[in-house]
């Protein structure tokens, strides 16, 4: 039988995207001889502006073998326990998307059904009551995950924030030491064989660079995906109309948060992500509300004097119509973009990865096998889509005119959907798999003020009065942990040992 492995990968682009590639694929392919290059330019930088992460961002560097400890203190990494919602609802008000368990399943149903009854009993609650994530979030402490603790402990997840940039130098160095051959150079064009595929990749100084698989991470440029092979861009600007965003660091003006700080603008939304040695800043907004010299000035106006000159990002929110086309997978910006939200970026490179090892191809690079990919990745970018939407089409805010326009907007079919189902009995329709869970659309939902109009009625089952007695169990088994844990500083200079 004729030897039909891919025998050689050629990714374009480093910075973070390229070198989780990289790292990955050499952490799997080790033993099959397969040579990996990634070519990168001295003179294109990196976005670098994802320094937000979700909870499987740990699951990937164990996958790699990254020593978790001098990972934190290489990237300059803080924990991150959720994010904190400021102003998206009304002004002045705030909700939490935090990590981890919430409450506890009562008489096998969610937590989140009972507390929609607990409201119509006329209870007074809030979410960082039950959710040691928020409330250890709102002391600005932090605790590791604890299974064998039990209570909230066990249930407690977290993630991290880190520079971007110092990721990418971090993953080269870790890669390179497995066997990834690196290229400082610019690739000028990819050179098509007659089929469509890629051949090879003619650099500026005219060498040409030969692989049997291409990975993309070119970011929003898209070389080979686009500019090569003209796959095609589905624009979701209808629905998600930023289009731009301006990223400053500043100092800090008092110790880290263990969150990520998403506060709603005149014109879009701003970030708050604090590292160790410091605080990154973005307004993310849409140029048909504002001007770039007037969402400058807000943005200053928020975080104070910057300590680099601000960077300004173009894109248009969507994805390409395939993200594996011919012989080449593109990752990152280079697949499509969406507005960092939800710290979605980096965890797109990991699904984009992890479903590319469970579809590795061959050399006859089977196009049933490609479909099934662009399938299952078009899915995972619908649904982020329609979870970003959510924050921006339940808004009651109607100050300035991109939010009136946010509130009256269309929005997908199955956006809709899923919102009716919620207002109807408090019910969440979500699919085996899928990142964000019914508890996350939950909290979100609860956040910008959608109450359900009849609550799940197996909850009903339950001896309400017995129910009204555990709550403050819970709550006080919440604050007990919060008062026994250290501040967040303190936990930073502890180590691994917390953050395992």
């Amino acid at each position: 039988m004729t030897d039909r492995a891919i025998k050689s990968i050629a990714i374009v682009g480093g910075g973070t995207a390229g070198w989780m590639a990289a790292s990955l694929l050499a952490q799997t392919l080790r033993g099959t001889g397969c040579a990996i290059t990634l070519i990168e330019s001295p003179d294109i930088g990196i976005v670098g502006v994802g320094e937000a992460t979700i909870p499987p961002i740990l699951d990937f560097l164990k996958l790699i073998e990254v020593d978790l400890d001098a990972f934190l203190q290489a990237t300059q990494a803080t924990f991150k326990l959720g994010i904190k919602f400021q102003d998206w609802s009304r002004v002045g008000e705030s909700y939490w998307h935090p990590f981890g368990s919430f409450g506890v399943s009562i008489d096998r149903r969610p937590f989140h059904h009972v507390w929609h009854k607990a409201r119509t009993e006329g209870l007074d609650m809030a979410v960082p009551d039950f959710s040691l994530a928020a409330a250890l979030g709102e002391a600005g402490r932090f605790a590791p995950p604890d299974p064998r603790a039990g209570g909230p402990l066990a249930g407690l997840r977290h993630a991290l924030h880190f520079d971007a940039a110092l990721v990418a130098k971090f993953l080269r160095d870790h890669a390179e030491r497995r066997g990834v051959r690196r290229l400082e150079r610019e690739v000028a064009r990819a050179v098509l064989r007659d089929d469509g595929f890629i051949d090879a990749l003619t650099l500026t100084d005219g060498e040409q660079v030969k692989a049997d698989f291409y990975i993309d991470c070119s970011g929003l440029r898209g070389l080979l995906i686009e500019q090569a092979l003209e796959t095609g861009y589905e624009d979701w600007t209808r629905w998600l109309p930023c289009d731009r965003a301006i990223a400053a660091p500043t100092a800090h003006a008092g110790p880290p948060a263990p969150y990520t700080l998403a506060v709603a603008q005149d014109a879009g939304w701003r970030w708050k992500i604090p590292l160790r040695h410091r605080v990154g800043n973005g307004y993310v907004y849409a140029s048909q509300a504002i001007d770039d010299e007037t969402a400058l000035s807000e943005l200053l106006a928020a975080i104070g004097e910057p300590l680099a000159e601000p960077r300004k990002l173009r894109f248009t929110t969507g994805r390409r119509k395939a993200f594996w086309n011919r012989n080449c997978v593109a990752l990152g910006l280079a697949s499509g973009f969406l507005e960092p939200l939800e710290s979605t970026s980096i965890h797109l490179v990991c699904s984009g990865l992890y479903k590319l090892l469970d579809h590795f191809p061959d050399r006859d690079f089977a196009p049933s096998n490609i479909a099934a990919y662009n399938r299952a990745l078009v899915a995972e970018y619908e649904t982020f889509r329609d979870f970003i939407v959510l924050h921006y089409c339940a808004t009651a805010r109607d100050d300035t005119p991109f939010w009136r326009d946010r509130a009256e907007a269309s929005i997908p079919d199955s956006l809709a959907e899923r919102m009716e189902l919620y207002r109807a009995c408090g019910r969440i329709d979500t699919r085996p798999g899928e990142l964000f869970t019914d508890l996350s659309w939950f909290y979100v939902l609860e956040g910008m003020g959608l109450r359900p109009r009849a609550h799940d009625p197996l909850v009903d089952a339950s001896d309400f009065r017995q129910v009204r007695a555990i709550l403050p169990r819970l709550a006080q088994q919440v604050a007990t942990v919060v008062a026994q844990s250290p501040t967040h500083q303190a936990a930073l200079g502890a180590g691994r040992s917390v953050a395992a």
